[in-house]
């Protein structure tokens, strides 16, 4: 994907997923990442997280993007439903830009088989 097609569909994305959570302001990618790592959990009704578990939610977002990759493997739930995974290679994109870019890749795909299924 080039450049300006990512910017583009990163830019979509990010008013679709304002728009629906009602925000005037559109969400960054740590947001976003946050938002796939509650998604993943599966629960979060009346759930208040704390700092730490913002940042594990963050941290399921990311192994759940990059397990397809082989980055990551899932090993199963912990006794509080929490996903767990083993780190199978390191992440070989280098610098905070490039593996930004990476990550909004596979957030597109990752919302493309949500919408999908919402179909």
């Amino acid at each position: 994907m080039e450049t300006w097609e990512l910017d583009f569909e990163w830019l979509q994305l990010r008013h679709k997923i304002g728009q629906s959570m009602g925000r005037s302001e559109l969400p960054d990618l740590q947001a976003i990442l946050f938002l796939i790592g509650i998604q993943e959990l599966g629960w979060w009704e009346g759930k208040t997280f704390s700092k730490e578990e913002k940042q594990d939610l963050m941290h399921v977002a990311v192994c759940t993007l990059l397990e397809p990759d082989g980055y990551f493997e899932f090993v199963g739930r912990d006794q509080d439903g929490w996903p767990h995974w083993n780190r199978i290679r390191a992440f070989e994109y280098q610098g905070v830009e490039t593996q930004e870019r990476v990550l909004m890749g596979k957030i597109l795909r990752y919302f493309e088989a949500v919408f999908e299924k919402e179909k």
